[in-house]
């Protein structure tokens, strides 16, 4: 059996893709939670999710490592097909860029969380958070956007000491060329459902023309 797969209780073998069209296709199930990232690619996963779980981090089973472009927000599940839409937009609009990962830092004491630490391609971030933060995403928000692969939040002080000293030396150099929309489901696993490319034409979009009408930012989620 796959990573992605599970079986339910009659038997029959749940994919990720048919457990997400599920929560979508069940109007009973109220609204959809889901979020927007750039998903660290391999190598580099792998090391992360190992450093996190090591941590004892709850969610490192849960979230794969990423960049958070919109945090956990809802939606109506009618509302799916203008969310992709409009994410789809907002991937024509942006190009592929370089990220750059290098060391470690925390928002300790504000919360408990030691991430690593984006070296280069913060602006292209900020940019495209702010796109994506708009129409059926929007959102009020209370942090200024700082762009981060988190890897160990609300552990022991002693965990997340280990995590910063383990990871100063880590460093990660990848071409972001797409973001992904995901759903959360009611086991906690977040699931991708539609990755999407950015084709822009090289052109900068202003994040400043994008902010929400307060002001302000996506806040530092785990």
């Amino acid at each position: 059996m796959r990573e992605d797969e599970r079986v339910d209780a009659g038997g029959d073998t749940v994919t990720a893709e048919t457990a997400t069209d599920a929560m979508i296709a069940e109007p009973s199930a109220g609204p959809l939670t889901v979020g927007v990232a750039i998903t660290i690619p391999q190598p580099w996963a792998d090391v992360l999710d190992a450093v996190r779980a090591s941590s004892g981090d709850r969610l490192a089973a849960f979230i794969p490592p990423h960049v958070t472009l919109l945090g956990p927000t809802e939606i109506d599940p009618e509302q799916v097909g203008e969310v992709e839409a409009r994410l789809a937009g907002v991937a024509a609009g942006h190009p592929p860029f370089g990220l750059h990962l290098r060391g470690t830092g925390t928002f300790r004491p504000v919360t408990e969380v030691v991430f690593v630490t984006v070296a280069a391609g913060i602006s292209e971030c900020e940019s495209l958070a702010a796109d994506v933060r708009r129409g059926p995403l929007a959102r009020e928000l209370h942090y200024p956007y700082h762009p981060h692969v988190t890897i160990a939040h609300d552990v022991p002080t002693e965990a997340l000491d280990r995590v910063f000293d383990e990871l100063t030396e880590f460093e990660a150099l990848f071409t972001a060329d797409h973001f992904t929309l995901y759903i959360h489901g009611a086991d906690g696993h977040w699931r991708p459902l539609r990755d999407l490319k950015l084709t822009g034409d090289g052109a900068r979009v202003d994040a400043s023309e994008a902010k929400e009408p307060d002001g302000t930012s996506s806040p530092p989620t785990p």
